[in-house]
């Protein structure tokens, strides 16, 4: 089993940001393969399907960006999911709007909601997919 986490924040004033780029691909992967996001822990909310003929689980945490670490920590506990079978879609400053790129392992590139990630789960050691959302003209559109 996967488990795919979208990070990002919670709620209205956050739902149309580009820093909540990794809830809209859950969002996109669950309707496009029939799984609703319908059941929920005290710090996510998730579905339990299969995308060509893999049993994942779609998740997004409750927490804010910055402690999305936690949500993505009682998810791996819940499902006993290790880390090499977790991937995470996020948000990249860095990279140009609609450009996506793919990193194995590492560190958090300043990004910290995968900082929050690494902390919890003691490891960097995890697949995520960067969307990238271009870097803003004034540093006072950044969401954190």
């Amino acid at each position: 089993m996967k488990l795919i986490v979208g990070l990002g924040n919670p709620g209205s004033r956050y739902a149309d940001t580009r820093h909540n780029v990794g809830f809209r691909v859950i969002d996109s992967v669950g309707a496009s393969n029939h799984i609703v996001l319908r059941n929920q822990l005290p710090t996510a909310v998730y579905g339990e399907g299969t995308i060509e003929a893999q049993a994942v689980v779609l998740a997004l945490p409750l927490t804010y960006m910055n402690a999305n670490g936690k949500s993505v920590s009682d998810l791996c506990t819940r499902f006993l999911i290790p880390p090499n079978d977790l991937i995470v879609v996020h948000d990249d400053l860095d990279l140009p709007l609609g450009r996506v790129k793919l990193k194995l392992t590492g560190g958090d590139a300043g990004h910290h909601g995968v900082q929050s990630v690494i902390a919890h789960l003691g490891t960097g050691e995890f697949l995520r997919i960067r969307i990238g959302i271009g870097r803003p003209a004034s540093k006072d559109e950044i969401v954190t």
